[in-house]
């Protein structure tokens, strides 16, 4: 006797064998309410003429961009990226199997799908937020502004400085005038064995090809930088000259210093990514990476615009922002306050604000994370008399109004990107090259945007 068999009824049976009675239904084997039925559900509802006009063609029935586009979104929303792992959840996941609708696209297309539609995803992001808006979810109010490094497809060991290409490139001109020399005396004397001069020859002539194209770009980076870094120094001393007219003394201060031409020993580019930048993270040290803005709408969390930039620094990115924001439908509502830490502080921004009709409060210099009572509680000082736009977000700053509402900004988009790097695990982008990695950054935000709706709904 088995030693099973005497208590076998008091467990289920277990029939991996016996197939089904009737064919198996995807739709059974998911809870009512679910991310995948969900994803799906919106995605029946958006508007994807643009891909489904440009994606007809003859051969082979292809898949259609619903489906490839489910299961895209569901894999960011759930933190499977690769498409290889994605042709693979579609065997392995219930859940990817209902939006595949038991079908399996390779990795190849799912990945040249992804690669060839980045740029409609934009307009989808869009509408997803016009369907936050029906829903009741999304008000634009008030908006936090931030931004975080993400890490490029590339490592920073792959990058090279304008020194060393020189260096490399005088190294290589010297071994291809050896191997040149070993040729022609080739008849009289003996070649080591497994040496083949032309292809060691058409080795170094790719890579001196490689290096001279690295060389081009970090001239051309640098060229630009010396035509920005020529006005700004021209501006001051333009400024300069004013302030002394004015006074009759002369400014105080030493005078600006003209903008060195030419690129320097240190300035250098990233041979896998050339549009990415090397870029201080936090903990410390430098990472190949780029500069990803996101601007949050206070209390429902979700993405209303987004950019990504290859500058470490924030300073410039307001008014394109701002422009974004410009740019969004007047069905989602009006942004009336921009909230931004002191890395985006520059009276140029505030005043861009202001002109764009949105209330400012960027701090103007570090918080402390610990006030004393009495100045949390401090009486608001009196309001200044005929203040500039600058003056009166200080003076906002300073009320228990302006206080409050500033402090949203830590709750804003920062659990956004903890959620992103943490939650969904996107810590590095698969694309290369700072026009797709946008449109990834797209990709990515609207699927936290549907994974946050989910939320949402379910809690209204």
């Amino acid at each position: 006797n088995h030693p099973d068999l005497s208590c076998m009824s008091s467990f289920r049976l277990v029939d991996r064998d016996t197939g089904f009675l009737l064919p198996p239904s995807v739709d059974e084997w998911l809870p009512e309410r679910h991310l995948a039925r969900f994803v799906v559900e919106v995605i029946e509802g958006l508007d994807l003429r643009a891909m489904i006009g440009s994606y007809r063609g003859g051969g082979e029935a292809a898949y259609h961009p619903r489906l490839l586009l489910g299961i895209l979104v569901y894999g960011y929303a759930t933190g499977v990226f690769s498409s290889r792992k994605l042709e693979r959840a579609t065997y392995d996941s219930v859940a990817f199997r209902f939006i595949a609708a038991n079908q399996h696209p390779d990795h190849d297309t799912i990945a040249a799908f992804r690669r060839r539609f980045l740029p409609q995803i934009e307009a989808l992001f869009v509408q997803v937020l016009l369907l936050a808006r029906e829903l009741g979810v999304l008000q634009l109010g008030t908006v936090a502004l931030d931004g975080t490094k993400i890490h490029a497809n590339a490592s920073r060991h792959s990058a090279l400085s304008y020194e060393h290409a020189g260096q490399i490139e005088a190294q290589l001109r010297a071994e291809v005038a050896e191997l040149l020399a070993k040729a022609e005396a080739a008849d009289g004397a003996d070649l080591p064995d497994g040496l083949s001069i032309p292809e060691e020859l058409a080795r170094r002539e790719q890579r001196l090809a490689e290096i001279a194209r690295a060389r081009a770009v970090i001239e051309a980076r640098a060229k630009e930088r010396h035509a920005r870094e020529q006005a700004e120094y021209e501006a001051k001393m333009a400024a300069r000259a004013a302030k002394a007219a004015a006074t009759g003394q002369k400014p105080r201060g030493r005078p600006p210093v003209p903008p060195v031409e030419g690129p320097g020993s240190a300035d250098q580019v990233n041979l896998t990514d050339a549009e990415s930048r090397i870029m201080p993270v936090p903990g410390g040290g430098f990472e190949q990476c780029y500069n990803a803005q996101a601007c949050v709408a206070a209390g429902c969390l979700l993405v209303v615009a987004t950019d990504v930039v290859q500058a470490a620094n924030d300073k410039q990115q307001v008014e394109p922002m701002l422009g974004q924001l410009a740019a969004l439908p007047a069905a989602l509502g009006q942004v009336e306050t921009l909230l931004a830490d002191t890395g985006y502080f520059s009276e140029a921004n505030v005043q861009a604000c202001v002109a764009a009709g949105i209330d400012p409060l960027i701090a103007t210099g570090r918080q402390p994370h610990h006030p004393p009572l009495a100045a949390r509680f401090a009486p608001d000082p009196p309001p200044p008399e005929q203040p500039t736009p600058l003056a009166a977000m200080a003076h906002r700053l300073q009320t228990q109004e302006g206080k409050m509402l500033y402090a949203l900004r830590k709750h804003t988009p920062e659990p956004v990107f903890g959620i992103i790097k943490s939650a969904l695990g996107f810590r590095q982008f698969l694309l290369r090259g700072l026009d797709k990695v946008r449109g990834e950054w797209n990709l990515v935000t609207m699927a936290y945007n549907l994974k946050r709706l989910f939320s949402l709904a379910g809690a209204t």
